[in-house]
């Protein structure tokens, strides 16, 4: 009885693991979007600096002034490298602008390509900005949201960086110093130089603002929000709990001060991301910011103490930000150019990062020797039953013991059904008699299932997946199979799933259904009836969940079942031939 309990519990297990994956897609609450109307702009909030420092427009800049200037049209520094384009906003030093060269939003021809940085004149505004505040009472004219910049050159790219300058007139010089290489790293030295007579002390600070809720994917598996690693700790802020927390604390939702670090806002394969010099104390903060249409989101960096320059001094800060795809190659290559601690952590790899990430490396490394990575999960699959092959054996022999038990099993049911505790004793005998193990068949489900959920986080969260083709049909190895056989595989001229979502079954997850079917076929069948009804709707119900799975992870579920039979048939053979008299009630 107990054996019997057991299978029924993994089997429910596993499938329970996979209906929380979909329901709380599904159902649990998310933020709805909020769009902020063209024209509206968001208000100019600097973060607030330590030690009471003032952080605000410069002084002598009125309202109806601000306003004056908002309307002039603001001059830019084009952007130009290999893997990202746009402009800079010379008004306010605003890097607003940003599309990912490399990365279109779709498959489709002619798609667009990702937009990763947008205007405030537009609906959905994100940007990033670089500025200093004074102390509480000091009387120094700062650059403000609405400060004209003058750039060194025309346009920044990988082999011309640019130098934005802006003289307050009251002896301070201002400089931004900018370089971008060929990825998504831009090289920002803020400078000061003093020329006023008089020692000046300021706070620089760093910040990006979006200002709008983005729709999430809104898994419980990917975080997509705020995060950073700040103290050597990740740490995830989603948008929610930014406006929960920043509800409590004037905005604020948290706080964190040290040296070196990053922190940013991150999107499912997407990240902008301030890294402020690994050597000075800085205070980092993620914040709620409430505007006239919805809520925004800021992170930002200020000094922890006030940059004191003396008169004929000068001081410089260099720090970078990070705004493209997270490549994981890419980020590692950063960690360790720049020592930026923990910086691949923005890849949501999850708890079992242990696995997940030589996953990763493993199929990336497959996909470099293949050119697909449909393929290289193909290869990975055949690798991992490898690895668990003596396992996998001898649960398989094990199995197909218990299949040629079958009569003599029969036969003590039948002899003993009025007595379930001389059933049970005589059944264990005979499994001790025959040195057969009834738990050893679930092993190879077991072993299955933390590679499954890890190769399921990978194709889930990396951007090396994302619109990965296989063959045929299966032009997104991360999205789900496109085919559906409510419509005939497309023949009839309608979606089902705007009908239900449920109504998502295409090629591969019907192939995969069968390839369990076969599977549980060679199985020996559960002796009680309900379990063995149960059983029998199993490759059904893995099919419609699977159906809206990457198509990825079908793949390696189908393959996986396909190897299993091989391996099991042949052998459950060997088994019939070296033991004829098992089959002898």
């Amino acid at each position: 009885m107990e054996q019997k309990r057991m299978f029924l519990a993994i089997a429910i297990s596993i499938a329970i693991l996979l209906v929380f994956q979909l329901l709380s897609a599904r159902f649990l609450p998310q933020p709805a979007p909020v769009n902020t109307p063209a024209g509206i702009s968001a208000p100019q909030e600097h973060p607030a600096a330590p030690a009471g420092a003032h952080i605000g427009p410069a002084p002598g800049i009125g309202a109806e002034k601000a306003a004056e200037e908002a309307e002039k049209p603001s001059p830019r520094l084009a952007i130009h490298a290999p893997a990202v384009s746009g402009s800079i906003d010379l008004r306010g030093a605003r890097l607003d602008d940003l599309l990912l060269n490399n990365y279109r939003e779709s498959v489709e021809p002619g798609s667009p390509l990702v937009r990763l940085l947008t205007p405030e004149s537009q609906p959905k505004p994100y940007w990033v900005q670089f500025g200093w505040s004074a102390p509480p009472g000091a009387n120094v004219k700062l650059p403000s949201g609405e400060t004209v910049w003058a750039a060194s050159a025309p346009q920044l790219s990988p082999s011309s960086p640019v130098t934005l300058s802006w003289d307050n007139g009251q002896g301070l010089e201002f400089q931004i110093a900018l370089a971008i290489d060929d990825h998504y790293m831009l090289t920002v030295e803020q400078r000061v130089k003093n020329n006023s007579g008089a020692s000046v002390s300021l706070f620089p600070w760093m910040r990006i603002r979006r200002d709008y809720t983005p729709q999430t994917a809104g898994y419980y598996i990917l975080h997509e929000g705020l995060l950073g690693v700040l103290d050597d700790r990740l740490k995830e802020v989603t948008y929610a709990n930014a406006r929960s927390e920043g509800a409590k604390h004037e905005g604020l939702a948290f706080t964190s001060t040290g040296a070196g670090g990053w922190a940013g806002i991150t999107d499912k394969y997407w990240l902008v991301a301030l890294i402020p010099d690994q050597t000075q104390i800085m205070t980092a903060s993620f914040r709620n910011v409430k505007l006239p249409n919805g809520d925004g989101y800021q992170v930002d960096f200020v000094s922890a103490a006030p940059q004191t320059i003396s008169s004929g001094a000068s001081v410089r800060l260099t720090e970078r930000v990070f705004a493209g795809a997270k490549v994981v190659s890419l980020l590692d290559h950063y960690e360790q150019a720049y020592g930026i601690p923990h910086f691949d952590k923005a890849v949501d790899f999850g708890w079992f990062y242990f696995l997940t990430k030589p996953i990763f490396y493993a199929l990336d490394w497959l996909y470099k020797l293949t050119g697909n990575f449909g393929v290289a999960i193909l290869i990975f699959t055949v690798f991992v039953k490898a690895l668990f092959f003596p396992l996998a054996n001898k649960s398989y022999r094990s199995m197909s013991k218990m299949r040629l038990l079958g009569p003599k099993m029969q036969a003590i049911r039948e002899r003993f059904k009025d007595d379930p505790a001389r059933q049970q004793q005589e059944m264990m005998n005979l499994y001790r008699a025959e040195g057969v193990n009834p738990a050893s068949g679930c092993l190879p489900m077991l072993i299955q299932v933390p590679v499954f959920f890890s190769l399921y986080k990978v194709i889930f969260v990396t951007i090396e997946m994302r619109q990965a083709p296989f063959f045929g049909w299966i032009r997104d190895l991360s999205a789900p199979d496109p085919t559906n056989i409510f419509n005939l595989f497309g023949l009839l001229p309608f979606d089902p799933t705007q009908i239900s979502s449920f109504l998502q079954l295409g090629i591969w997850p019907i192939i995969m259904g069968f390839s369990m079917y076969l599977q549980q076929r060679l199985n020996p069948p559960p002796p009680d009836p309900v379990q063995a009804r149960l059983f029998q709707f199993m490759p059904v119900i893995f099919t419609f969940m699977l159906a809206r799975f990457p198509a990825g992870l079908v793949i390696y579920w189908t393959w996986n079942n396909l190897l299993s039979i091989v391996q099991q048939w042949l052998i459950m053979r060997n088994t019939r031939l070296s033991q004829p008299r098992m089959a002898r009630t």
